[in-house]
């Protein structure tokens, strides 16, 4: 099934797991100026990269994102990226990474408290857009970006637009790279080669259970399987079901289920316990927030729910330049989660949206900025290879995620991908295995004060279940009671409901 097809308005979050956020966005009548008190700049309708900073009064940005760790030239990479927007739009922008392990909490903080910022990164796992587009977090965008990021607007997808849309208004642009996902796990390449592992007998988790035995037996200090509890999932599409709302891959009835009564999903608890018991999983797994760098060199075998092409190289340059090998256990696909995310937002509090949208244009549209964002200094940070690919200075003092900053596409490779990752990626964008629900809106309005309670005991269980931490036959039922007494059967029959009517709708 095409993209091209797929243009309605697409689903609000994961089936059974939206968080509850009260009333609808007080911005919903407009956006830009007029709801956030800002002026407007005199050459109303032009983009960043047509105006320049002529005409423009001087403004102060403030942007929020996500960094695995905050890099010691941090201020020196705000100097020059303050000389390029300064010189473009008469603004200078002030940098604000945070770690991811503590992105969320501290913008959760931050936005209940109204602190004034313009530029906010936001995803469907940190920082979670549907949530915050539910409170009123964000602007609603469609203006700003018809006026101020016309060059963005057309470098993107139609179908990764409508997965930002909340009842028809857009409130992010995304950072755009690969919209599809492949769940697989990563293994370090020293140990798979040391141990003999062929990779091509590996379909599924199951298969890894010798090979993490070996390296429990004979490699002293190093953690088998490394897991992260907030960042441990149950994977579904690799167990036949679609991601967004439980359907069974292939049934035609469009039946949604509770995945935490799977069948699937008790095996995968079951095999979790059973490998922390055997000491394969690192015994901080439910309370590790990410795997960062202070781990390298200490485990044999993590998760991987991306393996976009090219993605071996980056992790390689950040992970202490040890190679790995990926090995997928599901196909590559497309929902319109994979399609949110990494994308950027304007917070409501900005007093400048049109100068913060003109900032987002800017970098989407100029490779310099988004290259220095990216990547630093040439010379310090890294060194071109050629014209399109360079070498990471792991020790150059500043890394970033390009990802998190704007459209990839624009940006270098780094040494090890192949000259066409880019085109490669684009292919897959296109022809990535579309699920069944791409397009369904589930309106969770009538049952907000259940998934609020469900969310909680999601959050409250999943990093125990999923990373083997506690005995499944304890606390699954457990788990699956408290789930039912939060309200499960009725999100599952509202969402039912509504899927069952686009279903008629569409002819599915």
């Amino acid at each position: 099934m095409a993209h091209k097809r797929m243009l309605g308005v697409l689903a609000l979050g994961l089936a059974l797991t939206l968080s509850a956020c009260g009333g609808n966005n007080g911005n919903n009548g407009g956006n830009g100026a007029a709801a956030s008190g800002g002026s407007s700049p005199a050459a109303s309708g032009s983009s960043a990269g047509d105006q320049g900073g002529s005409g423009l009064p001087p403004v102060e940005l403030t942007w929020y994102y996500g960094v695995a760790q905050v890099p010691p030239d941090q201020q020196l990479i705000e100097d020059e990226v303050n000389k390029i927007v300064k010189a473009k739009i008469n603004a200078t922008v002030k940098l604000k990474p945070i770690d991811f392990g503590s992105y969320t909490t501290k913008m959760n903080t931050a936005s209940a408290a109204g602190e004034r910022f313009d530029l906010v990164w936001t995803a469907n796992w940190a920082f979670n857009y549907d949530e915050n587009v539910k409170k009123g977090a964000f602007l609603p965008l469609d203006r700003l970006i018809d006026q101020y990021a016309p060059k963005t607007k057309a470098s993107i997808p139609d179908f990764t637009w409508n997965a930002t849309k909340y009842k028809g208004e857009i409130y992010a642009v995304p950072n755009y790279q690969t919209v599809t996902s492949r769940y697989g796990v990563n293994v370090i390449k020293e140990y798979a080669d040391k141990y003999g592992l062929d990779v091509s007998k590996v379909k599924k988790l199951d298969d890894l259970e010798p090979f993490l035995e070996q390296v429990k037996q004979n490699e002293p200090g190093i953690t088998p399987f490394m897991l992260a509890g907030p960042l441990t999932k149950f994977n579904p599409f690799s167990n036949g079901y679609d991601d967004d709302y439980g359907v069974k891959i292939g049934d035609e009835s469009f039946k949604t289920n509770v995945i935490e009564s799977t069948p699937e999903y008790k095996h995968f608890v079951e095999l979790m316990h059973s490998w922390f018991e055997k000491g394969y999983i690192n015994e901080d797994a439910s309370t590790v927030k990410q795997i960062d760098a202070s781990y390298n060199g200490k485990f044999a075998v993590s998760i991987e729910y991306s393996m976009k092409p090219g993605y071996e190289a980056e992790i390689k340059a950040k992970n202490g330049g040890r190679e790995i090998v990926g090995i997928p256990l599901a196909d590559v696909t497309t929902t319109r989660t994979s399609n949110i995310a990494t994308l950027t937002s304007i917070s409501r509090t900005s007093a400048n949206p049109e100068r913060a949208m003109m900032l987002i244009e800017l970098v989407n549209t100029d490779p310099e900025l988004f290259n220095l964002l990216s990547f630093g200094i040439e010379g310090k940070h890294y060194e071109k290879l050629d014209d399109k690919t360079i070498r990471v200075n792991p020790n150059g003092g500043y890394t970033a995620s390009n990802w998190v900053f704007g459209n990839v596409f624009n940006g270098y490779l780094i040494e090890g991908q192949a000259p066409d990752t880019w085109e490669v990626t684009k292919k897959l964008n296109e022809t990535a295995v579309v699920q069944p629900t791409f397009g369904f809106n589930f309106d969770d309005s009538a049952v907000k004060a259940e998934n609020a309670n469900i969310a909680a005991i999601k959050a409250e269980y999943e990093p125990l279940l999923d990373t083997g931490t506690v005995d499944p036959a304890e606390y699954l039922p457990e788990y699956l009671n408290k789930l039912k007494k939060a309200g499960v059967d009725k999100v599952q029959a509202e969402l039912q409901r509504q899927l069952d009517a686009w279903l008629a709708e569409n002819k599915k």
